[in-house]
This record gives structure tokens, sequence and C-alpha cells, in this order.
């Protein structure tokens, strides 16, 4: 496996896309492809296959279909659309890596260095900066460059913030929370009035664990790991993080969600929370449509809300700065067609309807600084202003994911294996041997 090395600054200070005004610019042109025969479309017969991560529904399904049905009309092409769910992602992808892969795919941001270095991406630098794209904020393309080279195009940022019952804070008049002190006695009284079944929040122990442990890590200046010359340094044992890790291992030692729960990831956790069993966790807008239908209906509406996740030492915790991006995956043989549409889908247009149609965070500065005062999505907006990434390394999702380093610490400590000095050491010397693999 070739391993890049990756010169970009880190994508760490997110706050600079919510400030930033547009750089002008205009509309992606609505003309054919210049290379388009006078005949009519150059493309036409031919199909490009495409992937969507997640499950579909109704609202995504109607954006894929006139995203698609433009993309026709433009190239004459037609588009094979596949929809891989999230827990199938990295054995899809990694299949895709040594075998068939698809001409144009959706890929998690933090994910564009392994599958780089694993040559199964494309380099889409020449189109990054023309059109509308020219309006996204550079740093935004921290995770996306490699040797100077982009592989990929933001569509939408991801952050976090805490989604809850406000139904059932109405009902026991709890405000929201605007410290971590409050927010434990908001969790404590509503298992009190609804059972012991309930996590008043709940840990995330499964596959993106790490989105729940580094808002508290990074809210009391802990880092996972920081690039000393050409050498991976990892920091789990120091104060910081070791704070931040007590007060995630502390959602269950303290009672605040189920020990029987230590390996859910979001999705497993989101179907708990459409069937009354939890009252709030860290999570994005994307969860609701999910959420509507588990609960047959029932949770939509006025019945949940967001808030920015409150830290020990007071305001907003950081956010993961996630997002996810459009690829064109390597070895594709339609190269030229599949950048065609990764032109349209992340034209100024179909990318802020992708952003808010599929409650991600756009990643034009102008359509995100529209979202701070709004009520639904201010409080993303909000912990978008203090975003962090993870260590933006090829190996990182093998740490992360794959090897679990973090969450069999935790779930170490939670169970009485090792003492928390002890399994955060262990984890810093793993972590530290698969970063600098």
């Amino acid at each position: 496996m070739r391993i890049a090395k990756i010169t970009a600054a880190a994508a760490t200070s997110a706050a600079l896309a919510l400030g930033l005004a547009a750089c002008g610019g205009s509309e992606e042109p609505t003309t054919s492809s210049p290379s388009a025969a006078a005949s009519g479309p150059a493309f036409a017969g031919k199909t490009l296959s495409v992937w969507r991560l997640g499950d579909s529904n109704p609202a995504a399904a109607k954006y894929m279909e006139e995203l698609n049905a433009e993309f026709k009309a433009k190239t004459g092409a037609d588009v094979k659309l596949e929809w891989i769910p999230w827990p199938q992602v990295a054995d899809k992808f990694a299949a895709a890596a040594t075998g068939t892969g698809p001409d144009v795919t959706e890929i998690g941001n933090d994910q564009v260095p392994m599958w780089q270095s694993q040559d199964a991406l494309e380099p889409v630098t020449d189109i990054a900066r023309e059109g509308d794209r020219a309006q996204i904020p550079q740093n935004l393309y921290g995770y996306e460059t490699v040797d100077g080279e982009i592989y990929a195009i933001p569509w939408g940022a991801g952050a976090r913030a805490v989604l809850y019952r406000k139904d059932w804070f109405d009902e026991l008049k709890i405000e929201i929370p605007k410290t971590w002190d409050e927010l434990v006695a908001a969790a404590k009284k509503i298992q009190k009035e609804k059972g012991d079944g309930v996590d008043g929040f709940a840990f995330n122990g499964g596959s993106d664990a790490n989105h729940l442990l580094a808002a508290f890590a990074w809210s009391e200046g802990g880092e996972y790991a920081v690039k000393e010359g050409d050498k991976w340094v990892g920091k789990l044992t120091e104060p910081g993080f070791a704070a931040g890790f007590a007060t995630y291992t502390g959602l269950v030692t303290d009672g605040l969600s189920s020990k029987a729960n230590l390996t859910l990831n979001t999705v497993d956790i989101r179907k708990r929370f459409a069937n009354n069993k939890v009252a709030m966790y860290l999570t994005a807008a994307w969860d609701l449509p999910g959420i509507e239908e588990d609960s047959k209906g029932k949770l939509k509406g006025d019945k949940l809300g967001f808030f920015p996740l409150p830290s020990k030492k007071g305001g907003p915790a950081p956010s993961f700065f996630g997002g996810n991006d459009l690829a064109v995956w390597g070895g594709t043989q339609q190269a030229e067609l599949a950048k065609e549409y990764v032109k349209l889908a992340t034209s100024k247009t179909w990318a802020d309807r992708y952003a808010k149609e599929g409650g991600l965070l756009p990643v034009y500065p102008d359509t995100l600084a529209q979202l701070k005062e709004d009520p639904a999505q201010g409080a993303f907006a909000e912990a978008f202003a203090n975003a962090r990434a993870f260590p933006a390394d090829p190996n990182w999702s093998e740490a992360d994911a794959t090897k679990a380093v973090l969450q069999n610490a935790a779930r170490d400590v939670i169970e009485g294996k090792k003492d928390a000095a002890t399994a955060l050491a262990d984890a810093n010397k793993e972590l530290e041997e698969i970063l600098n693999q």
C-alpha cells in the first residue's frame, strides 16, 4: 500500500467558513459540456455509477432523482444510483478498492486520506476551484488535499449537537441546558420520571464513538495526536484528554447511560431514541427522517429539538469538523463524465440543496451565514464555529473504526479491567503505532 504524505494544513478551524463572505462567482453554467457534440449530448447512451452513503429517505430520493434528471439533460448520460448503508461503507469501499468500484461516490471527508493512499480516488484538482466552487473556503479542503492535489469536493459540512426530547422537557418543565451540570441534572430528572430503562444522555461506544469522546476531550484542551516532524506523537495521556475521557466514561459509570449499551453507535442509539429509550444524544439533523420512520411517525416536529453540547469549562463543546464530499473513484473508465457529475452536484444550487435537505451545513459561506439565527440549524452553526478535526493521516480510520482503539480503552475502564491511566497509556502506544505505519 502506498502511503501518501499529507502536506495541506489539517482542517482545524472551521470558524473561517462562518465568517467569510461569498467570493463572487456565479451559478454553474447551464449549457452542455464543452465537449458535447454538435449533434447532441456527448455522453448520450452512457451510464454513470454513483454511490450515496447512508439510507435513502423520501427527501433524499427526490433530490437524487432531480439531480440525475438534470445531469441527463446536460450530458445525455443515465445514472445508476446505489445507496450504501453506513455500517457497510468500510467493507464496500475495501472491496471496491481491489475490484470494481463506482464512477462517483459520496465519501466522508475524514476518509479521503486513507482511500487516496490506496489509489482509490482520482484527483479533481482541475475542477475544484472553477465555477461556483471558487467560493468554497480553502480551509474546508484540509482532508481533501494530499501532496498538492485535491481528491474530493466538499458537498455538505457536518457538525453535531444534542438532539433531545423537547416534549419530555416541556412535560417536566426542564429548561434547555446551558452548562454540563444542567445537562446532567436534566438527564437524571428524566430517568427518574421515565424509568431506569431510559438513557438520560446516551453513551456512544460504537463505530462513530470518537465524535462524542472528541467533543469532551477537545473542550478540555486535549488532543489525540500531533505531528512532530514526520512522526505522530500521541497525546492521550495528557491532562486535557484524560479529563475529557473521564467525562465520556462517566456517562456510564455515573448512571446517565446503561452499561448494557457499550457498543452502540449513532444508528443504534437513534433507534432506541425513536422507541422512547433515550432522552438526549449527540448527532445531527440527518437522523430526523430515520427517527420519524423508526417511531412510525410518532416522533417529529415540535417533539424534538437541538442544542449545543455544553462543556464542563463553559460554553459549547467543540464539534468534529465533519462533512461529506463527492469524489471520482480511482480506476473509473469514465473520468470525464464523472467530473461532469461532480461539477453539477457541487455547484451552489445543488450543494445548497444537498446540505439543507440532508441535515448538513452548506459549504457555501453566504448560505451558511444565514443559518446562525435559524431555530432549527442555529445549534449546528454554533457548534461548527468551534469545530476541530481528527488527525489527518491515512491510518486514522484504522485506529478509529477498524481497531477501535479508544472504544476498547473506554470499555476496559467501564468494565473495571483497567484503570483510566493504564487504559490511556496502552491506547496511546497503539495509536502511535497505527498512525506511524
